[in-house]
């Protein structure tokens, strides 16, 4: 088997974000439907969820893509590593979050603050990610960010990671001091009562780096694998397909789990927890190694121009595809519901609104939210990406 020179860039992964927040997205408004499909089809939709996984799994491939074989624990180049994460990361988030707590400040929204006395403290938690560790502060402010938590901690320690892994040849023990760790917070704080910090075993295992870690590992293995043995394969095994089904699969396993009383999908049952963080990462490898090597036609769609527009501002449409963006258009259907049948009434006539349907307003949504993030995309996201990896934050750039 030959070894070929492989791009950092390859742009079906890009694709697949589009793909991955959509699937959060459908998670969180299945109960749109509820009547009009069967029971069984709803929480099957309901376990969409697993479009986080794959932001996780991808994750950890795109670092350990990047960065394995240069990674250096050096001041310098952690600052220029640190630097480049805040520039794909941080500003939108900023400023999304900023935007939540002005929304907050002209509605008095109790979902922004959740009771804690001190919208401004709570503020500073969410721009320093440290939210994230707390049980009822999780969905605060801009409520999908509690993921970015576990992304900071993975960045944070995958330097550390690659170290060990080529020093002491030690990988997949690291999962099991992570966890460990994990498990010893939660034995810790479980029974102090500071906002659920590290509240439970359920939280620490679905929303925390530490009980989410292997599914960051998995993503790193299979960049290893893809950097030592190339793209050229012996075999005709469809990956693409097979990982493609085997997702779906867990997804249907959890939806067959009974939820836990004070939970709210199979995920949170113990099995589910299995099933997400343990079974479901090896199928989405799966899946993105089929994709990274075979020239199918979802690989064909996934990198075509368009997907991967959608792709590039899918992290700010994960950003606000839940909360206060969501709900100002929820409300502005609702006005413009209103004034359709107060016209009607004036012309005396008996038609239906376009927007008396909540199944077409969510459709109205999640195509403006697609607007909306790709104008932010284009005209802040990037520019601001581009400028921060420019300037001299953190690390003087390099003189030419």
């Amino acid at each position: 088997m030959s070894r070929i020179d492989l791009k950092n860039y390859i742009p079906a992964l890009t694709g697949v974000r589009a793909f991955a927040a959509y699937l959060v997205f459908i998670s969180h408004y299945a109960d749109v439907f509820d009547g009009a499909m069967p029971h069984t089809f709803q929480r099957f939709f309901n376990e969409f969820h697993i479009g986080v996984t794959i932001f996780f799994v991808l994750s950890g491939f795109l670092i350990a893509f990047r960065y394995f074989n240069s990674f250096q624990l050096t001041g310098d180049w952690f600052k220029q590593y640190l630097k480049n994460r805040v520039a794909r990361i941080y500003p939108m988030y900023f400023l999304l979050t900023a935007g939540a707590f002005i929304y907050y400040f002209f509605t008095r929204d109790p979902v922004i603050v959740r009771n804690f006395p001190s919208a401004i403290g709570l503020f500073f938690m969410h721009i320093t990610f440290v939210r994230g560790f707390f049980y009822d502060l999780n969905f605060t402010g801009i409520g999908p960010g509690w993921s970015l938590t576990v992304e900071e901690c993975f960045y944070f320690s995958a330097p550390i990671v690659f170290f060990i892994a080529k020093k002491y040849n030690k990988f997949y023990l690291q999962i099991f001091a992570i966890t460990g760790f994990g498990v010893l917070m939660v034995l810790i704080f479980r029974n102090v009562n500071w906002y659920g910090f590290f509240g439970n075993f359920t939280f620490m295992m679905l929303y925390t780096y530490f009980g989410r870690c292997f599914e960051f590992f998995v993503g790193i293995q299979l960049a290893l694998f893809v950097r030592k043995n190339g793209l050229e394969r012996t075999n005709k095994i469809r990956y693409t397909y097979i990982g493609f089904i085997a997702i779906f699969v867990c997804v249907a396993i959890m939806s067959k789990l009974a939820i836990p009383r004070g939970w709210s999908a199979g995920l949170h049952n113990p099995f589910g927890i299995i099933t997400n963080n343990y079974l479901l990462p090896i199928c989405i490898a799966t899946f993105f190694y089929g994709l990274i090597t075979e020239g199918s036609n979802l690989k064909k769609i996934l990198a075509s121009p368009f997907v991967e527009l959608l792709g590039k501002s899918s992290y700010i449409f994960y950003l606000i595809h839940l909360g206060y963006m969501y709900n100002m258009m929820h409300h502005t259907f609702n006005w413009l519901n209103d004034q359709a049948f107060s016209i009607y009434d004036k012309w005396g006539v008996e038609w239906h609104s376009p927007f008396e349907y909540d199944s077409l307003n969510l459709l109205y949504a999640f195509i403006v939210l697609n607007c909306i993030s790709i104008l932010l995309f284009k005209f802040i996201e990037e520019p601001l990406n581009h400028y921060i990896r420019k300037s001299n934050f953190l690390i003087n750039k390099p003189t030419t």
